[in-house]
């Protein structure tokens, strides 16, 4: 199933995993995606490790969801890539029967000034992609709050448009806890000819120390409301967790309520706490 085709059609509902190190077993993960399929997702993306590593233990991961009778989407990075690796494994995933890739430029490891690879940014690996896989349903990253290393958001959706030209199909976004930011995000780029479907990321508020790192490495903003539930429960990690969650289903309730193409949960490769949101968002099918 092509994701372009689905969002014509509905909006999305859709998980995120990574694969475990390779001395760690597959197992847990196993069950988390068996729990997770109850929830009958259009697909499930696959990350892999910070600056290309874990590529294997990602085609491996993509192969066991394929085989489940599940569509799995794996992101792929510039980083470290030359023409012909990235040929190479995109060959393999097209063998497994995937039928969409997730391309991005991916973050730049400590020590490194560029991608060390045959790659500068995602629309060059987005036009290799589409030229020699044309039949790939390929997808985008994109930034409401800007990404970090854009002079501005003006600029951003400048390399957004680039994005689009170059074959992306749709756009999946940046974690992003504010859901006016996203739709100013979605009434810019409607106006730049940008008309590509947005699907929003997720990320469910289970930790204080996890939703602190995530949110500020992607120089993402806290609202005042997440904001306050760290003040006053950062310290009590399940009280956190049990506001962190109610917080998670409000701000589900909102994106459903702004008409969005799809909604995309970063699951951490858990479920109980996901189940929990699920249920709660009315989000079981």
């Amino acid at each position: 199933m092509k994701i372009s085709g689905l969002l014509k059609e509905r909006a999305s509902f859709s998980f995120e995993v990574f694969p475990p190190k390779i001395e760690q077993s597959l197992e847990p993960l196993k069950e988390t995606l068996d729990q997770l399929y109850r929830f009958k997702p259009d697909f499930i993306s696959c990350t892999y490790g910070a600056g290309g590593t874990n590529k294997g233990r990602s085609t491996e991961l993509c192969d066991m969801i394929e085989r489940s009778g599940h569509d799995v989407m794996p992101h792929f990075t510039c980083i470290g890539n030359t023409k012909q690796g990235v040929h190479d494994f995109i060959g393999e995933y097209v063998s497994m029967g995937v039928e969409n890739v997730l391309a991005l430029r991916g973050d730049i490891p400590h020590g490194l000034d560029g991608t060390n690879g045959d790659f500068n940014n995602a629309s060059q690996l987005i036009s290799f992609i589409r030229e020699n896989f044309p039949s790939l349903c390929l997808g985008a990253a994109c930034y409401p709050e800007k990404h970090m290393e854009a002079v501005s958001l003006e600029e951003d959706i400048k390399y957004l448009k680039l994005k689009q030209d170059c074959g992306a199909e749709f756009l999946i976004t940046q974690l992003c806890h504010d859901v006016e930011a996203y739709e100013s995000f979605i009434d810019q780029i409607r106006k730049k000819q940008i008309h590509l479907p947005v699907i929003v990321g997720i990320m469910p508020a289970l930790s204080k120390d996890g939703i602190i790192r995530m949110t500020v490495s992607n120089g993402c903003s806290i609202p005042r409301e997440l904001a306050e539930i760290i003040g006053k429960y950062g310290d009590n990690p399940e009280e956190f967790k049990k506001a962190g969650k109610e917080y998670t289903i409000k701000q589900i309730l909102r994106y459903k309520t702004a008409g969005v193409n799809g909604l995309h949960i970063y699951s951490l490769n858990k479920y109980k706490d996901i189940v929990d949101i699920l249920q709660a968002s009315d989000l079981c099918r």
